[in-house]
């Protein structure tokens, strides 16, 4: 292509017609105020609340469903688990759900009891977390033991330690209560369990500050963590023996991590992160890995420039799936039932908020290969506008997702709909 030649006074008269559209543009930018370095949230919309009907969606897939509310009145939940069918005399669906400020609840079919159950751990609330994830143990039916991440209490002050807390559940009330793990005082934050088919224990920790932490490897913070049943740590642990690491981390680098689940098929442990603004990520984990953080992300830091100069980096685990924008990633599970049949083996994850905007929630559906590479991803429940804490496959096959509100939270139930979705009358392959 032929490039004009200008004249002195028109190279000037450009300079000068640029300067002024790159100033008019910044002159022109919306000023937004800011808290601790943070654009301060909007307002326009309300978190959802739960429905009073079911109401029913069209879905990608040409298969309806049917969002049928369970419970409501929860003060933010957290996190459910079924108890076996041979926990309840009668036989009837148990569900057990943390509430953040220290209550654990039972909702059995389909009835949330008004009396929180007696001898959950005492917490202190801090943010969005407080009393988190709660587990059985996979030998729940013979030893009734049930395990608790929550924020416990240290000293007079207001400071607080991750902690892992282990009870036995004897019907009505936790009883034998103790502590089996704490990350020490200054670990505060969001944190996730779950167990392995090696039979450990798999728990996330917040990153804390400007996130350095999650790169030190004597400490507890931005890791996840493998632990013995009894909070020792495994013999075999990627980091045992050697010095200035600690032996219970499993692996290094995280953000804030509210997702964990083990795969179906390959029993790997999935885990997902909240990056900043942009950049929330979904990793498989292998022993004694570093995926990236701080130095590593998709997304930008809160008052706009990007995170790191790379989104990838030699040494540096690469997620499989991510956002951009942030969905202020939750809870995580694979649908490995036939009642929905068209997701099974999809990967669900909840989401708080999309773009930065509260009020604006919902549930991703990811579709991966056989080489788990990405295919297509469903935004599901999105008119709802809901914090979605967890997500669970529920021993009826069907999906139960946890809606976090702070006076009218709830549990609501997918399943599909007597009503047969009617397919697009697109061509055999739509247009793009």
């Amino acid at each position: 292509m032929r490039i004009a030649t200008l004249r002195p006074i028109a190279w000037l008269s450009l300079i000068a017609s640029c300067a002024f559209a790159t100033h008019g543009i910044g002159a022109a930018q919306q000023r937004v105020p800011f808290e601790d370095g943070s654009p301060i949230a909007p307002s326009g919309f309300e978190p959802g609340r739960i429905p009073v009907e079911p109401i029913e969606y069209d879905t990608a897939e040409v298969m309806r469903i049917r969002v049928v509310p369970v419970a409501r009145g929860l003060v933010n939940p957290w996190s459910l688990t079924f108890l076996p069918e041979s926990a309840s005399p009668s036989g009837a669906s148990v569900m057990l759900v943390t509430e953040k400020d220290g209550r654990l609840r039972v909702i059995r079919n389909g009835m949330l009891d008004p009396r929180p159950i007696p001898g959950a751990p005492t917490v202190r609330v801090q943010g969005r977390s407080g009393l988190m994830d709660v587990v059985l143990h996979p030998q729940f039916t013979a030893n009734r033991s049930i395990y608790f991440t929550y924020l416990k209490p240290v000293g007079a002050g207001r400071q607080t330690a991750l902690t892992v807390a282990r009870g036995r559940f004897d019907g009505s009330a936790i009883i034998e209560l103790k502590d089996v793990f704490s990350c020490g005082p200054g670990v505060s934050g969001p944190s996730r369990l779950a167990w392995g088919r090696d039979g450990k224990l798999y728990m996330t920790t917040p990153s804390g500050g400007d996130g350095s932490s999650s790169q030190d490897p004597s400490s507890c913070s931005g890791k996840v963590l493998r632990l013995n049943d009894d909070g020792s740590v495994p013999a075999d642990n990627p980091f045992v023996g050697r010095a200035g690491h600690k032996p219970e981390v499993f692996t290094l680098g995280h953000r804030n991590s509210l997702g964990l689940a083990i795969h179906p098929s390959t029993g790997v442990v999935w885990q997902n992160e909240m990056g900043p603004n942009g950049g929330d990520e979904i990793n498989i984990l292998k022993p004694g890995a570093n995926y990236g953080w701080p130095f590593v992300s998709l997304g930008r830091t809160y008052a706009g420039p990007w995170q790191s100069p790379a989104f990838s980096k030699e040494g540096f685990e690469s997620p499989l799936v991510y956002w951009t924008p942030s969905i202020s990633l939750s809870g995580m599970t694979f649908y490995t039932g036939s009642r929905l049949p068209k997701w099974k083996g999809d990967i669900f994850v909840g989401g708080q908020r999309t773009g930065e905007i509260p009020g604006t929630g919902r549930l991703d559906r990811i579709l991966v290969n056989e080489n788990l590479e990405e295919l297509r991803r469903e935004s599901l429940l999105v008119p709802l506008g809901m914090r979605i804490r967890d997500v669970r496959q529920g021993p009826d096959e069907l999906l139960y997702v946890v809606i976090d509100h702070d006076t009218d939270g709830g549990i609501l139930r997918i399943e599909p709909s007597a009503t047969q979705q009617v397919p697009t009358t697109y061509p055999t392959r739509p247009p793009r």
